[in-house]
C-alpha cells in the first residue's frame, strides 16, 4: 500500500533531515528506516506528531555513530 501525498511529503522530509544529520549512513538505509517507521505509525490517530515520531523511530533503526 502506498502513502497518500501528505504522508509521502512527510516521508521525504524526514528522510532528507536524517540524511543531513547522518551523512555517513547509506541513503538507502535511511530511506528504508524511514519507510519502516512510517509503516509502524501509519495508522496513528493523531497525525500532528507523525513526523517527529517517524524521525525518532527511524533514527533508532539506524546504526549508532559509536
Amino acid at each position: 500500500m502506498t502513502a497518500d501525498s501528505d504522508d509521502a511529503l512527510t516521508i521525504r522530509a524526514v528522510a532528507e533531515r536524517l540524511m543531513k544529520s547522518h551523512p555517513q549512513v547509506d541513503a538507502g538505509l535511511v530511506q528504508s528506516s524511514v519507510q519502516t517507521a512510517y509503516e509502524e505509525l501509519r495508522y496513528a490517530r493523531v497525525r500532528a506528531y507523525l513526523p517527529v515520531l517517524m524521525e525518532r523511530r527511524a533514527q533508532d533503526l539506524l546504526p549508532s555513530d559509536e
